[in-house]
């Protein structure tokens, strides 16, 4: 395992400090460098993953996070820097790449991630305390990750779901940056969901006013809870479903039931959790998060006797897409991120938007072939981009710009 070695003072003046857990950075320092928009790269929610035992060294997520201070001994700049011993979990995948380096004999493993475990959510990676404006911390922080890695010796650095503007940062301090894309919402203003029907085609609107009758129609009530109306037994529950979910997909449970406790106790403000029951009994659920301006989409669950994805396939619609949509009109949210995979978003309104990762590899040799790669992946990506817009179910006008909101219909 990488060794961190001592502080280090870099360009500018800045001290370099890393800490082997969000435990050892104060709160209000973290978070007066990472803000309030964005829920996951708070202090509490990455300190959740941590407490939780889901993310530890023992699972494959070492914490290595660092930390810039000036002079003043005060933090400038700080981010969530994981050593890895592999890639699952970052949902930016180099799994060939890792193949091709250790074919060539090399050691791939272990990385360095500058990440938010298990979210694949945009967001700051670099977060500067908004008041330092000299020397540039954002600069600074980025060539103190690359001398880390120098210094351990590690075989790469990656920074994943960066801001396009942080990529554009990060590109500019000798990383590569990398294309992909998910699916959201905007919200034009609406006053309602018939507002927003009222944007889309008739065949589409009229489609998806069916998905919604549809989704409700075995008597089902449908609750959204924040705050103190989250309880354990919720998230006893919620966890249940999240379980059956990640056995439907084999794929690996990385969240302990703990996690989502801590998430309740230290973020009850921020869970937008979104609970569907028969009766005196829950059948499914969906996780969001509240930031800023944005509600995210997280996770979705649902019990496994209910058939989601089957008879009640409409359900899944109702709770990730069009409640988040309910209420980001409500609570006046610009929009609603709803991740990656699943070109059945499109005809539900969420549109592909691009999204980044910037690369930085200690081979010179290795770095010119995966830029290689990315230059024609890239191509692809914004054609796959450009046909996927073309299935958008809003109407031409709306596409166009011509109008702001569509006059309700039908």
């Amino acid at each position: 395992m990488p060794d961190g070695g001592e502080d280090s003072v870099i360009d500018g003046g800045f001290v370099c400090r890393a800490h082997e857990t969000m435990g050892g950075i104060t709160p209000q320092h973290w978070d007066a460098c990472a803000g309030g928009d964005n829920p996951f790269v708070s202090h509490a929610f990455l300190k959740a993953l941590e407490d939780s035992g889901s993310v530890r060294p023992e699972t494959g997520w070492m914490p290595h996070h660092l930390v810039l201070e000036n002079g003043a001994g005060e933090i400038a700049a700080c981010a969530p820097l994981y050593v890895k011993s592999h890639s699952h979990g970052e949902y930016v995948f180099d799994f060939s790449w890792a193949d091709a380096y250790q074919r060539a004999g090399g050691r791939y493993y272990p990385k360095l991630l500058c990440a938010v475990p298990f979210t694949p959510a945009t967001g700051p990676r670099l977060l500067l305390r908004p008041d330092t404006l000299t020397p540039d911390p954002g600069a600074a922080l980025a060539r103190a990750m690359i001398a880390v890695a120098e210094k351990t010796g590690v075989s790469s650095l990656h920074v994943t779901f960066p801001t396009e503007s942080q990529s554009r940062l990060l590109e500019s301090a000798g990383f590569m940056t990398r294309m992909g894309y998910q699916y959201m919402w905007h919200n034009r203003g609406y006053g309602d969901f018939e507002d927003f029907l009222g944007d889309l085609t008739s065949r589409k609107r009229k489609a998806v006013r069916r998905e919604r009758r549809e989704a409700m129609a075995d008597g089902l009530e449908v609750e959204v809870l924040t705050g103190t109306h989250i309880t354990e037994s919720h998230w006893d529950v919620f966890y249940r479903f999240y379980l059956n979910t990640i056995e439907d997909k084999f794929a690996h449970a990385y969240l302990t039931r703990d996690f989502f406790s801590q998430l309740g106790a230290a973020m009850a403000e921020r869970v937008v959790l979104v609970m569907a029951r028969q009766g005196g009994d829950y059948v499914a659920g969906a996780l969001n998060l509240r930031g800023g301006d944005t509600l995210y989409g997280r996770y979705w669950g649902c019990d496994e006797s209910w058939g989601c994805d089957t008879m009640h396939k409409f359900l899944h619609f109702e709770l990730c897409y069009y409640r988040a949509i309910d209420f980001a009109i409500a609570h006046g949210l610009m929009r609603v991120e709803a991740g990656a995979q699943g070109r059945h978003k499109i005809s539900r309104g969420y549109l592909p938007h691009p999204t980044w990762s910037a690369h930085w590899f200690g081979s010179h040799g290795f770095a010119v072939a995966v830029s290689e790669s990315v230059s024609a992946e890239r191509a692809a990506v914004e054609e796959d981009m450009k046909t996927l817009m073309g299935r958008s179910p809003f109407s031409a006008a709306v596409r166009s710009g011509q109008t702001a909101l569509r006059p309700k219909e039908d």
